[in-house]
């Protein structure tokens, strides 16, 4: 009897297998009620947008209606623009963004790395650097434009621009926090001040240039898209700037749901490439239940 009632208290432990079962139904669970959750937002926030203005309570001549919004995306993409097709502006515009994208990140990590190593040039440079970031962007794609012409040229600097602050302040910053004791004992070692940045401060500081690059893709858009408004023979900003010219709020709407397309496409792959060069970092709490 000693022994049934020792068995009968004798927790039962569940088989790893078992854990990570459940591991995997909750997370499918939980993904099922994210997307559930994230249309049954779209359908009220267009829903009611298309019932706001077809019971004349939004006035869509200037807020526009989800159903000439899909109206004008058919059109563009069907009969195209006045500046080609939908396809030859949309590739302009990425090229731009891209080409910006790229040249700003590095100019930005280059930067980061090397102020937030040096005390010295921190000092001398950063202030130009806040100057410079006060700047109107505005002001500098009329800049840009006036100098370089309504080309490819000035869309590629905006967007730069605009990358370069975002991912140069947090490389800055990724540097700035790196273990100071760690580069002591690699020091100790005999490290040179180049193996000391490769194989301690850069991947340390990986972290932060990653998670700036997701938000920086996004002013890449944005200069490349201000800087066609602005002035362009090509691109989505000059459609917007000619539908804005003959208040044609549905035409912009259509380009900025391409847009947000584009950029939706681009985030994903800026995870794959933060997945595949953080693999060493273990995820924790807050990474492992993020959206």
């Amino acid at each position: 009897m000693t022994t049934a009632i020792r068995q009968a208290r004798t927790p039962v432990v569940e088989q790893p297998t078992d854990l990570q079962a459940a591991g995997r139904r909750k997370a499918r669970r939980r993904t099922t009620a994210v997307w559930a959750g994230r249309a049954a937002l779209a359908i009220i926030v267009v829903g009611g947008w298309q019932w706001f203005t077809e019971a004349g309570w939004v006035d869509k001549f200037f807020f526009g209606q989800p159903s000439m919004i899909w109206d004008s995306l058919v059109k563009l993409f069907t009969e195209g623009t006045a500046f080609g097709s939908i396809w030859d502006n949309l590739w302009v515009t990425v090229q731009e963004a891209f080409f910006g994208f790229l040249l700003g990140t590095f100019v930005g990590i280059v930067l980061g790395i090397l102020l937030g190593s040096n005390k010295y040039l921190s000092s001398v440079i950063g202030p130009y650097i806040r100057i410079v970031n006060s700047i109107p962007r505005i002001v500098l794609g009329s800049i840009f434009i006036v100098a370089f012409g309504l080309g490819v040229f000035p869309k590629i600097l905006l967007a730069a621009v605009l990358v370069f602050f975002v991912v140069f302040f947090n490389a800055f910053q990724g540097v700035r926090e790196v273990d100071q004791n760690l580069v002591a004992n690699v020091r100790v070692l005999g490290a040179s001040p180049f193996q000391v940045a490769v194989h301690v401060t850069i991947p340390s500081a990986m972290t932060w240039i990653i998670a700036s690059l997701h938000t920086a893709f996004g002013f890449a858009i944005i200069g490349a898209l201000v800087a066609e408004v602005l002035g362009a023979q090509k691109g989505v900003g000059l459609i917007i700037s000619q539908a804005q010219g003959t208040f044609d709020p549905n035409t912009v709407f259509a380009c900025m749901v391409i847009i947000a397309i584009v950029t939706l496409v681009a985030e994903f792959l800026i995870s794959l490439l933060e997945h595949s060069l953080l693999k060493w970092r273990p995820p924790n709490r807050s990474e492992a239940q993020a959206i």
